[in-house]
């Protein structure tokens, strides 16, 4: 009898701690549909509200949320590409979904405020005193999360959303991207008449400024598409309020300033996609014909019946022909419910490619085997 006691305790524990057997997340990561010769598995589990990732000089990955102000640090110490320590760096921030490494030291971007954790990879367990870079962005809510990136320029760009879902301001720096020098100093806008940013990247050999854009909602379920737009140079504006995907002229707004009048974008994506994180991928584990090219996560529709997005899509470019778009990865929406919504993607050193989810609480890992 009590042998029998011991092995139904022993069984309870096995399920309840055996993370495959826990929940059904590794079940359904096997559902997801890629190219032939890529797989997905989890990286990390239990990071809540899992948002922008950075890598950090000692291989450490950071990631920001807005789950209980928490920003975590994830290390893989054991060399097999899945993370076995998990640190919380930071907790009850002000959605500190924004992460950026630069000198040994992690910049967080909260609503209203930038922080800065120096020499933060030699004291992941004894996080140091945050020091406060820059206090004077606007504290609207509404799309005030932030994504924050340091440019080849060595500037912290970090863009300010529309405080609404479609408005004029007078304050410039709504519905921008601003950049800053690493202190704090120097902050100015950078590109004008953008809705809500929350992913960016530098193409790897030119260095010119690429970045998504959320487009407006409530102009039905197919327009206007979000947004991949291109700024080489500063003080370009991209239509916001007045024109929307570069030819949907607001129905509000667009009587004031024609499309013709602003910078359209280089491709328009799904509408309501929610186009969040984009990475030029520039490893050398995936076939060459995806370097240089841009992954895009799509966090997913949340006003469009049937709701699209919830995937990895794919930029590619051509010197004679319009950037295609294309969906990569698929799965994390089934039927008009969703387990999974991507928010941003890392190009780890080896080549493979890291996926957020603040849905399910998790990071996971693309890599190519060539079905080896």
């Amino acid at each position: 009898m009590r042998a029998a006691v011991w092995h139904m305790i022993l069984l309870f524990l096995t399920l309840c701690l055996d993370p495959a057997r826990a929940d059904d997340l590794s079940e359904k990561l096997a559902t997801i549909k890629l190219p032939p010769g890529f797989d997905i598995a989890l990286y990390a589990r239990n990071v809540e509200g899992a948002r922008s990732l950075t890598l950090g000089e000692r291989g450490t990955v950071f990631v920001g949320s807005r789950a209980e102000g928490k920003v975590y640090a994830l290390q893989d110490t054991d060399g097999d590409f899945r993370a076995d320590r998990r640190y919380v760096i930071a907790r009850r921030l002000n959605s500190p979904n924004g992460v950026a490494f630069r000198n040994g030291a992690l910049y967080v971007a909260e609503i209203n405020r930038i922080l800065r954790f120096d020499a933060i990879e030699k004291r992941l367990g004894n996080p140091p005193q945050a020091v406060v870079g820059n206090d004077t962005f606007p504290t609207d809510s509404h799309h005030g999360w932030k994504f924050i990136r340091f440019g080849p320029d060595g500037y912290l760009y970090v863009p300010v959303g529309a405080p609404c879902n479609v408005c004029e301001q007078e304050d410039p720096r709504y519905a921008s991207i601003l950049r800053m020098r690493p202190d704090g100093s120097g902050l100015e806008v950078f590109a004008h008449g953008v809705r809500n940013t929350v992913g960016f990247d530098w193409h790897p050999k030119n260095g010119t400024l690429f970045f998504t854009d959320n487009g407006r909602d409530w102009m039905g379920n197919n327009v206007p598409g979000d947004e991949l737009n291109m700024a080489p140079k500063k003080g370009m504006h991209f239509g916001f309020p007045y024109c929307h995907a570069g030819r949907f002229a607001d129905p509000e707004f667009g009587k004031k300033k024609r499309c013709a009048a602003f910078t359209p974008p280089i491709r328009e994506l799904g509408p309501h996609v929610a186009a969040l994180g984009m990475r030029f991928y520039t490893g050398s584990q995936f076939p060459p014909a995806y370097r240089d090219q841009i992954f895009i996560a799509e966090h997913g529709s949340w006003n469009r019946v049937p709701p699209i997005g919830y995937r990895i899509t794919l930029i590619r470019f051509s010197e004679n022909a319009k950037p295609s778009y294309s969906v990569f990865a698929q799965g994390w929406l089934e039927g008009l419910t969703a387990w999974g919504r991507p928010v941003d993607l890392l190009v780890l050193p080896d080549g493979s490619l890291l996926v957020s989810d603040d849905k399910a609480d998790a990071v996971y890992r693309i890599r190519y085997s060539g079905g080896k």
